[in-house]
C-alpha cells in the first residue's frame, strides 16, 4: 500500500456542516450588528472557532474583552451543537461510506483529524460513532490548522509515521497542515484550487484510484 493509513477533515470531506456555522455565526453577528456573509464564512473553515470569532470581528466597531469573545464563542457554539441535532445517517452520502468502507477493506486504517470539538457528537449523528480506528480533533490539540498537530497526533494515534499517512482536505489551512507534517494530501472542493496538494480529487470515490 502506498498509504498505510488515511486521515480526513470532517466538515466538508467526510460531511458538510457549513450551513449550520453559518447560521450560527449570522446570529451571533446580527447580534453585534456585524456585517456577515457567505463569503466570510468561507474563511473560517478549517480554522478554530476563536480564529474564526476574531475574523469576524474585523467589522467589529469597538474593543471587546477576552472574557466578552468567549461569552460569545461560546454561545455560536451552543446554537451550531442545537442545529447539529437535525443532522443524521441521512447526511452521510452513499458515496462517501462506500469509499471508506472499500478503502477498510484494502487494509488501511482510518482517522479524522479535525480542528472541532464537536468531531465526536457529529460522528454519532452520522451513524459513525465507532467507525474510525482514531479521533483528533479540537478537543486534543493546542494549535490549530496550519499548524500540524492535529494531524500529526492522528498518525500518533493509529501508530503511523507522517509519510505513511495521506491527509484528506477541503481547505488551504488543512492542506498545509499536512503538508507541514511531513504528510501528503489530497484536495477535494474549493481546496483543489490552491495549488497544494499531492492529489486532486473530482469526488471522494476518487481516492480510490490514488491509495493503493
Amino acid at each position: 500500500m502506498k498509504y498505510r493509513a488515511i486521515i480526513f477533515d470532517l466538515d466538508g470531506v467526510i460531511c458538510h456542516t457549513d450551513k449550520y456555522h453559518y447560521m450560527a455565526w449570522k446570529q451571533v453577528a446580527d447580534e453585534l450588528n456585524i456585517y456577515f456573509d457567505e463569503t466570510i464564512n468561507n474563511r473560517l473553515r478549517g480554522v478554530s472557532r476563536m480564529e474564526s470569532f476574531e475574523i469576524i470581528l474585523e467589522r467589529y466597531e469597538g474593543a471587546m474583552s477576552e472574557e466578552e469573545k468567549i461569552k460569545y464563542a461560546t454561545q455560536k457554539n451552543d446554537v451550531y451543537k442545537e442545529l447539529l441535532k437535525n443532522m443524521s445517517p441521512a447526511d452521510l452520502s452513499d458515496e462517501v461510506k462506500e469509499t471508506l468502507d472499500a478503502l477498510r477493506s484494502q487494509g488501511h486504517k482510518l482517522a479524522i483529524g479535525s480542528s472541532s470539538k464537536n468531531a465526536g457528537f457529529i460522528l454519532n449523528q452520522l451513524g459513525l460513532g465507532d467507525y474510525f480506528d482514531a479521533v483528533s480533533d479540537g478537543n486534543n490539540i493546542t494549535n490549530s490548522k496550519p499548524d500540524p498537530e492535529v494531524f500529526v497526533k492522528a498518525a500518533q494515534f493509529v501508530g503511523e509515521q507522517p509519510a505513511d499517512c495521506l491527509v484528506v482536505e477541503d481547505a488551504k489551512a488543512g492542506l498545509e497542515a499536512a503538508i507541514a507534517g511531513g504528510m501528503e494530501c489530497a484536495a477535494i472542493g474549493d481546496a483543489k484550487s490552491c495549488g497544494l496538494a499531492t492529489w486532486n480529487l473530482d469526488t471522494f470515490s476518487d481516492l480510490l484510484k490514488v491509495t493503493g
